[in-house]
């Protein structure tokens, strides 16, 4: 158990936990500046917001681990079932609450925002070791 914490678990927790701050700074400046004082959607946008950060760690987790040479049909393989599951959640979500007639445009520019965020630092990472086993 020791081995799969050091390996990587630890390192995703804490960029979730990371990501889930700024997430959540950033939507609550984005309130404030606004004059909301007080979040409408109370504690299910918290649920909704942790759901989707988890969504975007499962892409992170996929696009470090999975072995595909070829980066751009890594993404698309990484992009696909993981934007499917973002909607998948804003539908269920659709279920127990009624949806802003925005939900699917805004989880689509979110989503993909952050994975090309993502997808970015990855790229930078591998690259870095890349050079780093070069030598």
């Amino acid at each position: 158990m020791k081995n799969i914490w050091n390996k990587g678990l630890k390192d995703l927790l804490l960029i979730y936990c990371g990501l889930y701050t700024i997430a959540t700074i950033v939507n609550s400046i984005s309130y404030l500046s606004k004059g909301i004082y007080e979040d409408p959607a109370g504690n299910w946008h918290e649920l909704d917001r942790a759901i989707i950060t988890l969504i975007v760690i499962l892409a992170y987790s996929l696009i470090r681990y999975i072995h595909i040479k070829n980066f751009a049909i890594k993404l698309v393989v990484v992009y696909v079932p993981t934007i499917l599951l973002a909607f998948l959640y804003v539908w269920f979500r659709g279920l127990t609450a009624e949806l802003a007639s925005s939900a699917y445009r805004d989880i689509f520019v979110n989503y993909t925002i952050g994975f090309l965020i993502v997808s970015i630092i990855v790229f930078i990472v591998n690259k870095i070791i890349q050079k780093i086993k070069a030598k």
